[in-house]
Formats: structure tokens, C-alpha cells, sequence
């Protein structure tokens, strides 16, 4: 009897022992990966900071001059330039014009972002038809941004080195806010996820990517004015109507078509939380 008692009691005393291993090589092995996530990170951010060190080594700027040249050459239907088009400060003015969007205007009796507005005008001054525009809007990896994209970047980069400054106080603007607000933090689709989800907390990551807490206005305002963004990834610029279109997609979400009120919402959430960040774009992302 006492021979069985000594033999369970080695057994578990040799199970104790087993776990406790399992248990150091779990946190042993923890720690080895948060300690390479750091290194790799920092190896990273070294990265993007030689890119930014030198500004030419952007290959987003290609596209700000493309946009630039298809801002000012006659096209469309109507085979006029954009250089009338009213981005809030005036027909034809751009600087200083992405820093105050999106905003409310009243030609159009609309809140709109960048891209929306300049969609808009493609269509009024232009000729444009908005549906054929918006039915494959964004670039697949390796190909290059599209025109609507182009000229988004160009306006974008027309406010490098200012403050976001986009009111967003008349009823309009703040039911749009509002608005993406509640989609930015609402869980749904066939993955119960949101925005939120992966951007509403401090040190989340996905793969080698960290994740921007987005809901907090102090990171926001070091992320969000970094699109118009060049992804190395993809090697083209992903605007931040692609952007949005592109978390909705991993989110296994209905299709965020460009321009349309939930897009333009969840910009102007992201740039009131933003508001007082410094615009940097076009951007660099992995």
C-alpha cells in the first residue's frame, strides 16, 4: 500500500515537475518573441527613417506629379482641366485645401473628403460618369495608383508640413462624424469585428505590422496624415479611401464602394481624432 502511495506521489511529482518545465520554455519562449518583435521593429522604423531622411527615395512623389499633370491637362467628355475645381478655398486652389478636408459643401449638399470631392468635380467640370469611375477604383498590388488616386495624392502632398484643421462643427459635419464614430466602433459582418477591434488599444500587431491606436487622438495624429501612402508591400499608393475599403475587405465586410457616406464618415471620425496632426504625405507603410 505504501509502495503505491510512494509511486503516485512520485508521479505527480514528476507531472509538477514535466509542467513547471512547460511552463519555463513557454515564458522563455515569450519572451524570445517579444524581444525579436522589438528588434524587428526598431529595425523597421530605422528603415522608414532613412526613407524619410531622404525625401527622392519616395516613390509616392511620382504619383503627386502625376496627379499634378492630370490636375492641370484638359480631359473627359467636356476636355477641360480641374484647375476650376473648388476644394473649399477657392476654384483651383490646392494648397492648404486637404489640411480642411473632408468638409461640408454646399454645391454638392454634401460632407466630402478629398478624393469624394475631387470624384465630384471630375463629374461636373469634366464630364466624368461617377459609376464607371467608382467600379474598380483602387490598384491591385504591383500596378499603379489610379488617376482619381494620382490627383488625391497631389493635393495631399499640397498640405506636407501643415496641421489638420478641418473643422468639422456646422450639423452636417458633425452627424457625418458622428456617424463613423459608430461604424469605427461597431461590431458586424460574419467575423463580429470593427474597426475597434483592432485599432482601440495600446501595442496590438498583426504579423510584423503594429497596429495604430487610432481612437486615441495622440497616435492618431502621428498615423492619419500619412495617407496618401506609399506601401512598399504593394509598391503603389494606397490612398485612404483604399484604405478603408481595404479593412472592410479583411474584415470579410460588404464592399465600401468609394465616395459613398459610410467611406466619407469614417474619414472624418479619423481626422477630428486627428485634428492638430501634422500631414506628411504622401506617406511610406510597409
Amino acid at each position: 500500500m505504501r509502495r503505491r502511495n510512494a509511486s503516485a506521489g512520485g508521479c505527480r511529482v514528476r507531472v509538477r515537475n514535466l509542467f513547471l518545465i512547460v511552463v519555463g520554455f513557454g515564458t522563455l519562449f515569450a519572451f524570445g518573441v517579444a524581444a525579436q518583435d522589438a528588434e524587428t521593429e526598431k529595425a523597421i522604423e530605422r528603415y522608414r527613417q532613412m526613407l524619410k531622411e531622404d525625401p527622392w527615395s519616395n516613390p509616392g512623389l511620382l504619383d503627386s506629379d502625376r496627379g499634378e499633370a492630370l490636375w492641370k491637362t484638359p480631359r473627359g467628355p467636356k476636355n477641360v482641366s480641374l484647375e476650376q475645381c473648388d476644394l473649399g478655398k477657392g476654384p483651383g486652389k490646392v494648397e492648404g485645401a486637404f489640411a480642411e478636408l473632408p468638409r461640408y459643401f454646399k454645391d454638392a449638399d454634401r460632407v466630402m473628403d478629398a478624393e469624394t470631392r475631387i470624384l465630384w468635380c471630375m463629374e461636373q467640370l469634366q464630364g466624368f460618369n461617377t459609376a464607371d469611375l467608382v467600379k474598380r477604383p483602387h490598384p491591385g498590388g504591383g500596378q499603379p495608383v489610379k488617376e482619381l488616386g494620382a490627383i488625391a495624392t497631389y493635393v495631399a502632398n499640397q498640405s506636407s508640413g501643415e496641421k489638420f484643421a478641418a473643422k468639422l462643427d456646422l450639423p452636417q459635419e458633425r452627424e457625418v462624424v458622428a456617424l463613423g464614430e459608430d461604424l469605427f466602433n461597431r461590431r458586424s459582418g460574419p467575423m463580429d469585428f470593427s474597426c475597434a477591434t483592432c485599432h482601440a488599444a495600446e501595442g496590438l500587431r498583426i504579423r510584423l505590422q503594429g497596429l495604430p491606436y487610432l481612437s486615441e487622438p495622440k497616435e492618431a495624429r502621428k498615423v492619419v496624415g500619412e495617407w496618401p501612402a506609399y506601401r512598399v508591400s504593394t509598391t503603389h499608393v494606397m490612398t485612404l479611401q483604399h484604405r478603408m475599403y481595404d479593412c472592410y475587405w479583411q474584415m470579410r465586410m460588404p464592399q465600401l464602394q468609394l465616395g459613398s457616406d459610410a467611406s466619407i464618415a469614417l474619414i472624418a471620425y479619423l481626422v477630428k481624432t486627428a485634428q492638430g496632426g501634422e500631414i506628411a504625405a504622401p506617406g511610406l507603410k510597409r
